[in-house]
């Protein structure tokens, strides 16, 4: 009878070990985004927006797997940080358009050597960690 129950074993379910290294990987980052004063949510919005600047905010989120009452939130923060600026399409006025300033430009500079230093805090090797991204991202893939 107790074998019915093992599917319910937290030992059992892939879903804990990806939520714990989440959680596990956010935290590595805090140290070094607390010196740059964003949150980790900001800071991958900020990678997509050093990758192409000015995307809408659909997009934006699409690529970030958020929906837009999480990224909404998110994205005032970061204009009131004065890091982006949110506006209106002039094409479509549906479309929010999401844009770096200056500073958020500037920022980049600052961040360059984050990813460096929170890889160093893992226990993996270049092949795992290549063997690991891949794993991962073949799980988001629908």
């Amino acid at each position: 009878m107790e074998k019915n129950y093992d599917a319910l074993k937290l030992d059992n379910q892939l879903c804990f070990p990806l939520y714990a290294a989440a959680r596990e990987t956010v935290k590595h980052y805090r140290p070094f985004l607390d010196e740059l004063d964003i949150t980790y949510t900001q800071y991958i919005a900020m990678m997509v927006l050093w990758e192409k600047d000015c995307v809408t905010v659909k997009d934006l989120g699409e690529r970030l797997f958020l929906d837009s009452g999480t990224l909404t939130p998110v994205l005032k923060s970061m204009e009131s940080k004065g890091l982006v600026e949110r506006k209106r399409s002039g094409e479509d006025e549906r479309c929010l358009i999401v844009s770096l300033t200056e500073e958020g430009k500037k920022l980049k500079e600052k961040a360059v050597e984050v990813p460096a230093k929170v890889s160093k805090c893992f226990n993996l090797t270049g092949e795992e960690a290549v063997t690991l991204y891949f794993l991962l991202k073949k799980v988001l893939e629908k």
